[in-house]
């Protein structure tokens, strides 16, 4: 392999934070997978003497086994936006990432800073300053706690379907702990609620909408590359998930909690 190839295999290895070095032929023990047609594969490359690389092919499709470990960290990601099946796979089976906890913890913050907006743009309060700064503060912590809530029924709906609809006579259960972390990792797209907000103008709600979509395809990938199952499946599941997250918001709403809305603003004035 030339020169080019090596360097991307270099520029490859822990460019991002939080993403471990890409993992090398060493690691027998490990299985990684084939991103054009998910076969589990013992090695990505090997490593030869002298710094020579060869990018390992797959039995099953003869093609390379992971393409992405050349190109730059930049490029994957602008293909895992474009929510490419092959960067979905490289990311979730062929590198390390371990901020999953931390993603979760900060989209959620930024649900609950969206609510919480619209929570206090809407209210018109003539209490004390100090009050008024107490109850602002628990008010995010609330929308912070319906969020969580929300967000664990749409996973919960989303297990709850697979898990009933998981083949009777299937070797291999379901990888609900990978599957957990790809839909958290695919959830990212929330991170753009802040922005949407700042930015405020006539399109706002059009942005908010949009990214909802985003984050809902994001998730539909994400369930299709990490159990290898079709289409109709994946959609099936993220549908029973949005259905049992309106139920817990119907129940909020139901005891008259002001809950706000993630991805919509309800507003009458102009911006």
């Amino acid at each position: 392999m030339g020169n080019g190839g090596r360097s991307g295999l270099q520029q490859g290895k822990g460019n991002m934070d939080g993403v471990a070095a890409t993992p090398t032929a060493a690691s027998a023990s490990c299985q990684y997978r084939c991103i054009e047609c998910s076969q589990e594969a013992k090695e990505l490359y090997r490593d030869y003497n002298h710094g020579v690389l060869k990018i390992t092919i797959c039995k099953s499709c003869q093609k390379p086994v992971d393409k992405y470990i050349e190109y730059d960290p930049v490029i994957i990601l602008i293909n895992a936006i474009l929510c490419k099946a092959q960067a979905y796979r490289h990311i979730l089976f062929n590198t390390q990432i371990n901020i999953h906890g931390k993603l979760c913890i900060f989209c959620l913050l930024c649900e609950a800073y969206l609510r919480w907006w619209q929570l206090q743009d809407s209210n018109q309060n003539t209490a004390p300053d100090d009050l008024i700064r107490y109850a602002k503060e628990w008010d995010f912590y609330r929308m912070f706690a319906i969020a969580a809530l929300e967000q664990t029924a749409y996973f919960t709906g989303i297990f709850t379907f697979l898990w009933v609809e998981r083949p009777v006579t299937a070797k291999k259960k379901p990888n609900f702990i990978l599957l957990l972390k790809a839909l958290l990792l695919s959830s990212y797209g929330k991170l753009l609620l802040i922005p949407a907000v700042i930015w405020e103008h006539d399109y706002t709600p059009l942005c908010l909408k949009l990214i909802k979509v985003f984050v809902l395809t994001s998730n539909f990938q994400a369930i299709r590359v990490t159990l290898n199952i079709n289409r109709k499946l994946s959609f099936l599941a993220m549908v029973s998930g949005l259905l049992l997250e309106s139920i817990m918001v119907y129940f909020f709403q139901s005891m008259e909690w002001d809950v706000g809305s993630d991805y919509a603003i309800y507003k009458s004035q102009d911006f």
